[in-house]
């Protein structure tokens, strides 16, 4: 139903409705649709859309539809009006990806590091490393929101320190140094966390979604109506550290039995000593003991997404670098999930992630993306 116009404060809301309802919108969009459904009138469209255009958020799509008269002209946002930065730091490596206002990537980088624990004590060098991306793809300073930054551990409530990182040996540590070392605006946030916020995003839903990221480390996320569920301490959806077997394999953050010791990237490499791509070409040309490690990880991953689903009932979502190569052993996992739920027989709440590649990296550059839709 169209929202009524009002005056004063609502011409600025009428100014947002009409741009969340064009960045919303994935069909043909004239003027005349745009003023019923923003509940607005002409003039006060008109009026709206020529501040929007002037401030080159918006823009005539140049295509014409035949509606019954004369031919009326689209309408759409100018998604690259604004750019965000994201940075995932890992073990090995650091991932750069810029976005533009709908999550659009229009570069990315990926650059191997040795000692990611270096970077808070080599800002100067963070800097560089970004002002050469910035270059790299001619992305307009000008147009820059900020620049969102994830490490796989906890932080604090200001974003300022890291607490703890235990795939990256790093303890307490001051994160100042980095966040100043660049002229725009930057936050640090967890990658699992950043991660979820961005698979929510790009599936455009509402209610509950469970994230579960399958990295060197394993993360995740518990997103309630868009809002993150973090928990009293910031800790909520920190799967990788559910114990799965009491007593069993060594874990990064010091305890054992843990999802990640199962079910990590970091398992596979410490194994065979081999890419993600490498083992599973491995896997389909039937090589036993790559099939062996698989279905281990299948196993004890089941029973982690069935702990979480009896939890929250809610989706499942699997993302990180190993979902890239789940999708044809996806029904062998539901199998073993449906084996140990005693209240359903559809188990298609266990799901992969829409945006596998690069998902972390956009989560932390979603940050600024989401902050800017709401100052429109």
């Amino acid at each position: 139903m169209p929202m009524p116009e009002g005056s004063g404060r609502a011409a600025l809301s009428a100014r947002s409705r009409i741009y969340r309802y064009l960045y919303d919108a994935r069909e043909f969009c004239t003027k005349q649709v745009l003023a019923v459904r923003c509940g607005v009138s002409m003039p006060t469209l008109y009026q709206n859309l020529n501040e929007l255009m002037e401030a080159g958020l918006v823009r005539n799509t140049g295509e014409a539809q035949f509606t019954g008269g004369r031919r009326a002209q689209g309408l759409d946002i100018v998604p690259d009006a604004r750019v965000a930065l994201g940075v995932s730091v890992s073990e090995h490596e650091l991932r750069l990806v810029a976005a533009d206002l709908r999550l659009h990537e229009l570069g990315f980088h990926s650059l191997p590091i040795d000692l990611p624990s270096r970077l808070p004590y080599n800002a100067s060098a963070f800097a560089s490393i970004i002002e050469d991306f910035i270059d790299e793809f001619s992305i307009d300073r000008g147009k820059l929101l900020g620049v969102g930054i994830t490490v796989p551990g906890l932080l604090s409530a200001d974003h300022t320190r890291l607490l703890v990182a235990p795939s990256l040996g790093m303890r307490d540590l001051s994160l100042s140094e980095l966040i100043h070392s660049l002229p725009y605006p930057v936050r640090v946030e967890n990658d699992g966390s950043a991660s979820g916020h961005a698979e929510y995003f790009v599936r455009g839903r509402r209610g509950t979604m469970a994230y579960l990221s399958l990295e060197n480390g394993v993360g995740g996320a518990v997103l309630m109506n868009g809002a993150l569920c973090s928990g009293d301490n910031a800790r909520g959806g920190e799967f990788g550290h559910i114990c799965l077997e009491p007593g069993g394999r060594p874990c990064s953050c010091g305890k054992s039995g843990c999802l990640e010791a199962y079910c990590s990237v970091r398992r596979i490499e410490e194994r065979f000593g081999v890419s993600l791509e490498a083992f599973f070409r491995g896997v389909e040309r039937h090589r036993p003991d790559y099939e062996s490690l698989l279905y281990d990880m299948l196993r004890h991953l089941a029973v982690a997404v069935h702990n979480i689903h009896m939890t929250l009932d809610c989706n499942v979502v699997l993302g990180g670098s190993l979902s890239e190569y789940l999708e044809p052993y996806l029904d062998i996992l539901r199998g073993y999930v449906g084996a140990l739920d005693a209240f359903s027989d559809n188990i298609d709440y266990v799901q992969l992630s829409r945006l596998r590649r690069h998902i972390t990296p956009l989560g932390a550059a979603l940050y600024f993306l989401r902050g800017f839709l709401t100052t429109v």
